[in-house]
């Protein structure tokens, strides 16, 4: 039995698989205030998913993996216990220090930004009490460090925004020169074994005492494992509040000027960029119903008139990377003769530009050198609108599909059964 724990933006969820890549179980556990969250939570989320397993199932396990969200971080002492709070993965108070490491790192790279790991990890030895600190963790790190009772390992995922050289797999030495780079985490391959799960957990909530605990991934990549897409020019489409692409890559692309970043992904790159347009900008006009019903009434053969950058707010990310990128709403159509706001014509707009966006991003992607895109997978709430879906594949200019599974959960746990990305 293989356990994958996904720690998201709202709560945690189990998936475990048998020998024949079965889901056995799955579990959700939601944080009590998601906006508020704090390692606490997390510790009574991992509690609540491990009490919750069936005990046939718990004997049983063999490996764990542990995703949680990227660039989420803390200090902790040796006990694991934080000495600092917890810098969740949207938090940008670190801007000082951004503008510090613009100063060290190479120019445009991806820890130059509030929000980064490496960012945060100056603001809490800065603000925080070093001299009780032993590691810095990010979220996936921290939890499983708590199942075998030792910290001070990450994976390369985890580490990519808080400097770690991906490519020659290592702590550069502008990141080893800053003041307690010693809490820095060794950092392994993500599904390389780190240790036995610690005898006290296992005795505890009755598991497997020679179960092995797996270095994890970020949530997002998780969520990619579990679409099921290996060859080079497949990408991975999440339509959800926000649009983000992921695409494997024979070539590393990274260009911080237009939100652009690449993972390593066993022997391939993994190249990403998010957009802040996405579903979050429809839900500000429309219920779920009224996207059903509406949606069955536009021609997806058809061009929209209308030329929409439909961001939520002022700000963009990927392809273009302007903070001072203002939404392109209007004019808001108007029913022929009548006078009354045309809905159908409105959101006919607004897919289809979330649609050149997607596009844009790819051809992003394209323009920095990395593999042709050859076919979509879609994710996310927004896959299951059959007529974006088409707008989307007219737009792109090739296949493009629903994933069958796109549950973090389900991917960390498929990245412990298999013990790593390239086995897969």
């Amino acid at each position: 039995m293989f356990l994958g724990l996904d720690f998201g933006t709202t709560g945690a969820r189990a998936c475990v698989l048998d020998e024949a890549g079965t889901i056995a179980h799955e579990q959700r556990s939601a944080y009590r205030d998601a906006a508020g969250q704090t390692p606490q939570d997390w510790r009574e989320a991992l509690h609540a998913l491990l009490r919750g397993l069936p005990q046939h199932i718990a004997a049983r396990l063999q490996r764990i993996a542990v995703d949680a969200t990227s660039a989420t971080v803390l200090l902790c002492d040796t006990e694991l216990h934080p000495v600092s709070p917890a810098l969740l993965y949207h938090d940008a108070r670190a801007h000082a220090q951004a503008e510090q490491l613009k100063q060290l790192a190479p120019a445009g790279h991806s820890v130059c930004s509030a929000s980064s790991g490496l960012a945060k990890f100056l603001w809490l030895t800065q603000h925080a009490d070093t001299g009780k600190a032993s590691h810095f963790l990010h979220q996936a790190d921290w939890l499983s460090a708590l199942l075998t009772g030792m910290g001070g390992t990450s994976d390369y995922h985890n580490a990519l925004k808080s400097g770690y050289d991906v490519e020659r797999l290592c702590w550069p030495e502008w990141v080893t020169r800053l003041p307690h780079s010693h809490l820095l985490p060794q950092v392994l391959a993500p599904g390389k074994p780190i240790a036995e799960i610690s005898p006290a957990v296992a005795e505890h909530f009755k598991l497997n005492p020679v179960c092995t605990v797996h270095a994890g991934t970020t949530d997002s990549i998780a969520a990619f494992i579990a679409a099921d897409v290996h060859q080079p020019g497949a990408a991975v489409t999440s339509l959800g509040t926000t649009i983000v692409l992921k695409l494997l890559s024979e070539q590393r692309v990274e260009a911080a000027q237009y939100g652009v970043y690449s993972h390593r992904y066993g022997d391939l790159w993994l190249a990403g960029g998010a957009s802040n347009a996405g579903g979050g900008v429809l839900r500000q006009y429309f219920s779920d119903a009224q996207l059903i019903e509406l949606s069955s009434r536009i021609d997806a053969a058809a061009d929209s008139p209308l030329d929409y950058y439909p961001l939520p707010r002022t700000g963009e990310r990927f392809p273009h990377n302007d903070p001072k990128l203002v939404p392109r709403l209007s004019p808001r159509p108007l029913v022929p003769g009548s006078g009354q706001a045309d809905d159908v014509a409105f959101l006919h707009g607004l897919l289809q530009g979330l649609s050149r966006i997607e596009a844009a991003g790819y051809a992003r992607f394209a323009e920095l050198g990395a593999t042709p895109l050859a076919s979509v997978t879609t994710c996310g709430g927004g896959a299951n609108n059959p007529v974006w879906q088409q707008m989307r594949a007219r737009l792109l200019g090739v296949p493009v599909t629903r994933a069958r599974h796109a549950e973090a959960a389900l991917g960390v746990s498929l990245l412990a059964k298999h013990a790593g990305i390239m086995q897969m």
